[in-house]
């Protein structure tokens, strides 16, 4: 495993937060984290899935013509 391990902060400014975020995120169970006696570690690749899980993709909508006869 050469996964690079994040501390709280640094996952907090990779994701443009503050620590809160990445905390509550652990404190509720929804990324993974690794802990390593009383420090927590977030793995880069357990951030970028996170990232990656929650993008929502933007909708291409057709334009619709109003006023047209049929």
């Amino acid at each position: 495993m050469s996964d690079l391990l994040l501390t709280v902060e640094q996952a907090a400014e990779r994701l443009g937060t503050t620590a809160r975020f990445p905390r509550r995120l652990i404190a509720e169970r929804r990324i993974a984290f690794v802990k390593i006696g009383r420090h927590v570690r977030i793995p880069e690749s357990a951030l970028n899935a996170y990232v990656d899980g929650n993008t929502v993709q933007a909708l291409r909508r057709r334009r619709v013509r109003y006023g047209r006869a049929a």
